[in-house]
């Protein structure tokens, strides 16, 4: 077999042009026999860490095949789009480095590049000058200027990009290429110029230029591709078709061997975070935790919790995460000092050590940690620490980041959006010329935002007959289309940050917003390459909460915080149980209170358990009604065997949570911890190019070896399928807990407060304030109207009888006499806010006036 290996392969990050996913693409080359495929999106590196991580688990070692990083450069003044290779480290950072140059002279998803750019970072990069202009707006120049610079620049690196695809004058195109090389003494390289992975996802590609190009299949005519053929080929069919220019093949593999660089030599350097006065960053970590101890526990601390604190120390210290708890610590240390209210989640944030930096307010010392290790040696997995934010004020935290840190050592995570259902059903019928009314009405028989497909039973039952050749093509493509990338947003918090210069790592771009940068890479990505993020999140309870710490202080006298709020209060479970929940975080939704009644929650971990059920995971699952029947006594509570027992006698059997559902493939199926993690990552990723049966043989054998019955197995990897995607891990479902308990003690405790600080925090939750108000009234607390002489901006706290009307007054008395468990007695006056039109710099003027 000829060696081959293709250079200039476009994945589906490739928005709207590439046709096949990344992992599809290196499977496909693979099985061809290729001795190395090139990942070449535009301007991007977005799809060649799923590329590299696919082969370094689905592909031997030893196989005789690579995948290599590059680029596909696309100029904005005309020049011919350029393949760009770094040979080794330094190039791709500087190959890195010219794409974020790029990017931040855009607009976010464009990259305006010119030739200059190239020349200016072209040491250690290997050129291919391709035949075509793909910049919607340029002209193809004359190249041989473009080729004399670029040849200054990188002096017995650059080559050119020879495509024999079928057409008119294929023949004569190739001769020219070949007679521009011998002008110039350049070498050719055989390419494809590739966007499929295989020659059937070719109507695909049709569909994706239409909805690129918003037009549809009748009307693009000839200006889609004219054939199938710019898909992967093995060695022999490439010589085939350059057997005029049979050294332009052979080229490609030596052009592969002067590549060195692999995304496994990127080495994550994390900030050095060396406090004054310690001599290591673990002894700064140490002093801080034994003064948050002390802070924590001024009368001591348990036993226990001294000895977890010390043994969480020594796992930190062998595994060199001390600058990372530290960095957290700083953020939360600047929020706090801000005032801004924040709360730690994630598998590290329910651990002691956490508890006494501050990061989290789940106090170890009353509730049990809810899992074994917040991280494992044995592992070796990064810790995970989410930290939210008070929604109105977290963007002062971020810009704290990015000036501490630098533009260019800090930027956020990305996150892949992807077509779904509706939405590849709605692009794919607009291309195929479907109306509205029908686009609409397939749109209608899926329900949720799930990517599950159409079924076929439910087109006819709206009259549409799936097996008509054109809908069954809608039908099919639509699926194809579902899980494809659309584009690059920004995550909601994840923040990325380095010792060395983060755009040496990854490209940099623009976000929407305004002052906001992201990399390329989402948190899949990272993990992959081992690179720590840290999720600096919004959450909109932490604005109400601390709003309505702020009232209590000021009208109540009272100042309480996460930590210090009165715990395990009796007549705050029987509000619950009574699902008496309009606006508590968390359980406030119709599903979440025809919940309450049946699980009846009596105690924290009840409500850490109601959090994490009403979940699709455990629904989809079949986990929910078994659990509620063991709970209330009218179903036994078995155990398949005595090691399954320690994992789920928390949940009565049934797993509820993510980490029960991997420890079962640990314990019950012989996986090791990192094959359970691949297991529930690819749920998602891998099911796409069929290699979820992988695991499911495994995961069923393993469990029948073991003794237990084919049927138990099965039913076990479909509850871990639900979770993969759509499971809750208990670590947040803890954290989560305790901001339940918080609002709800507010609002059965302080009704009048939780129903101001909810308004003066919307928008958020279920619930507009039209609902909010009339469940306040309903809890006795008067509500006085918006008045030009008396209202705030914001809604505020005063006392009955400040209104004319004094039948509010006689219905709160009534109504505190039913309740003595109510604390406060004033009422709300509605502030400028509530009215339709009004700006807050024009009423703050009216006020001070």
């Amino acid at each position: 077999m000829t060696r081959f290996a293709e250079l200039a392969a476009a994945t589906n990050f490739s928005f709207l042009r590439g046709a096949s996913h990344p992992e599809e693409m290196v499977a496909q080359a693979h099985a061809l026999g290729l001795a190395g495929l090139g990942i070449t999106d535009r301007n991007s590196l977005a799809g060649v860490v799923r590329a590299y991580s696919f082969a370094k688990q689905r592909i031997p070692a030893d196989a005789d095949f690579r995948v290599v990083v590059g680029t596909r450069l696309v100029f904005a003044d005309g020049t011919p789009d350029i393949f760009a290779y770094p040979q080794d480290r330094p190039a791709y950072g500087r190959l890195t480095r010219m794409l974020t140059i790029g990017n931040r002279r855009a607009l976010k998803g464009k990259c305006d590049l010119g030739l200059g750019d190239l020349l200016d970072h072209a040491e250690g990069l290997q050129l291919i000058v391709g035949e075509r202009c793909t910049h919607e707006t340029s002209t193809e120049p004359a190249p041989k200027n473009v080729l004399r610079r670029l040849v200054e620049a990188a002096p017995g690196r650059v080559w050119l990009a020879a495509t024999h695809l079928y057409g008119p004058d294929m023949r004569r195109r190739l001769a020219g290429r070949a007679a521009l090389a011998r002008q110039t003494g350049l070498k050719l390289v055989a390419t494809n110029d590739v966007i499929l992975h295989a020659p059937e996802r070719r109507p695909l590609g049709d569909v994706l230029f239409c909805i690129r190009e918003k037009t549809t299949l009748d009307k693009a005519g000839r200006r889609l591709e004219a054939h199938a053929e710019r898909h992967l080929k093995s060695g022999t069919e490439m010589a085939r078709i350059f057997a005029e220019v049979p050294e332009a093949v052979r080229e490609t593999i030596r052009f592969l061997e002067g590549l060195s660089f692999s995304l496994a030599e990127l080495r994550y350097d994390y900030p050095d975070e060396l406090r004054e006065g310690f001599a290591t960053e673990q002894d700064a970590l140490l002093a801080l935790a034994e003064a948050g101890m002390a802070f924590r526990f001024p009368e001591g601390a348990p036993a226990h919790v001294t000895a977890a604190l010390a043994h969480e120390l020594s796992i930190v210290a062998s595994l060199g995460y001390a600058a990372y708890f530290l960095t957290v610590h700083d953020i939360v240390r600047f929020a706090r000092q801000q005032g801004i209210l924040c709360q730690g989640r994630g598998s590290a944030a329910n651990s002691v050590l956490c508890f006494c930096l501050g990061i989290t307010e789940v106090d170890p010392s009353k509730h049990d940690l809810l899992f074994e290790r917040f991280i494992s040696a044995e592992r070796n997995e990064p810790p995970d620490i989410d930290v939210d934010f008070e929604h109105e004020r977290r963007e002062t935290v971020m810009q704290y980041i990015y000036n501490r840190y630098g533009r260019e050592r800090a930027g956020l995570a990305a996150s892949v959006v992807t077509y779904r259902t509706r939405s590849a059903v709605r692009e794919v019928g607009k291309a195929f010329g479907l109306s509205e009314d029908m686009v609409a009405a397939l749109c209608g028989t899926v329900w949720g935002y799930w990517s599950i497909g159409i079924d076929p039973a439910q087109t006819r039952r709206i009259g549409i007959d799936p097996t008509e050749p054109r809908m069954a093509a809608v039908l099919r493509l639509a699926d194809e289309l579902t899980g494809f990338p659309r584009h690059l947003s920004q995550h909601t918090g994840g923040f990325v940050i380095t010792r060395s210069r983060l755009d040496e790592v990854v490209p940099i771009g623009n976000a929407a917003m305004e002052d906001r940068t992201t990399v390329e890479w989402d948190k899949d990505d990272l993990d992959a390459l081992g690179i720590l993020k840290i999720d600096v999140l919004a959450l909109g309870m932490l604005t109400c909460l601390k709003k309505g710490f702020d009232l209590l202080e000021k009208h109540y006298g009272r100042t309480l915080t996460l930590s210090t709020i009165p715990a395990e209060e009796a007549c705050v479970y029987a509000m619950i149980c009574r699902a008496d929940t309009i606006g508590v975080f968390q359980i406030e939704s119709r599903a979440q209170m025809s919940m309450l009644p049946r699980l009846k929650p009596k105690q924290f971990y009840d409500l850490v358990i109601e959090v994490a059920i009403v979940r699709p995971g455990p629904i989809q699952g079949d986990m929910v009604h078994p659990y509620l029947r063991r709970r209330q006594g009218l179903e036994t509570v078995r155990y398949p065997s005595k090691e399954l027992e320690a994992v789920l006698e928390k949940t009565l059997g049934v797993p509820l949570f993510q980490e029960q559902a991997m420890k079962i493939s640990i314990v019950a199926g012989g996986f090791t911890p990192s094959e359970a993690d691949q297991l529930r990552r690819a749920m998602a990723t891998f099911k796409r190019v069929g290699t979820i049966s992988t695991f499911y043989d495994k995961m069923v054998e393993g469990m029948v070896g073991r003794g237990y019955p084919r049927e138990f197995a099965d039913h076990c990897f479909k509850q871990i399928e639900g979770f993969g995607t759509y499971g809750f891990p208990e670590s947040h479902a803890a954290s989560f807990a305790l901001l339940v308990y918080a609002s709800a003690w507010m609002k059965c405790r302080y009704p009048d407060v939780f129903a101001c600080a909810l308004l003066n925090a919307q928008p958020m939750g279920f619930y507009a304030p039209a609902q909010i108000v009339r469940d306040a009234r309903d809890h006795g607390v008067p509500i006085y109207a918006v008045d030009v002489n008396f209202s705030q901006w914001n809604h505020n706290i005063v006392p009955i009888g400040s209104d004319t009307n004094g039948t509010d007054s006689r219905v709160h008395a009534r109504h505190a006499e039913m309740r003595s468990d109510i604390l406060g007695y004033q009422a709300i006056r509605l502030g400028f806010r509530q009215v339709k039109g009004l700006r807050q710099v024009d009423m703050e003027r009216l006020v001070a006036q």
